[in-house]
């Protein structure tokens, strides 16, 4: 398989609801918009990917998914979240593989893990 492009795919419970929450919580940019200017379809920009929010869901569960988001500071991130009244389920924390990582939810519940890569990580370091 030969893979030329790919996104997420999000269909919420209240779009609009997790639009606002994707492009004014979160602060993602908007790549694309399509469909009916009344129920637009939104593509957002996620680093070398995309997370596409469009449709609407009857089946709220959002436990299947989880979206990993790398952010420059995960600490300054943790303090403006919390302050916009968004549900933190772990606050940032190094892993055992040496990541720092925080947790939080969107609207319908899907888990958004924010990451955060040390400087002295081998994921920092150039493998060639």
């Amino acid at each position: 398989m030969e893979v030329l492009a790919s996104r997420l795919l999000l269909h919420p419970s209240e779009p609009e609801r997790s639009h606002r929450f994707y492009r004014d919580t979160l602060g993602l940019a908007i790549y694309r918009q399509f469909g009916s200017p009344d129920a637009p379809g939104l593509v957002f920009f996620l680093g070398n990917g995309y997370l596409e929010v469009s449709g609407r869901s009857t089946d709220p569960r959002g436990g299947t998914l989880a979206i990993w988001i790398q952010v420059r500071d995960v600490h300054a991130e943790h303090r403006r979240l919390r302050d916009t009244g968004v549900p933190v389920l772990r606050a940032p924390q190094q892993e055992p593989w040496g990541l720092v990582e925080m947790w939080i939810t969107d609207p319908d519940g899907v888990r958004i893990v924010l990451v955060q890569v040390p400087e002295d990580h081998p994921l920092r370091q150039d493998q060639r």
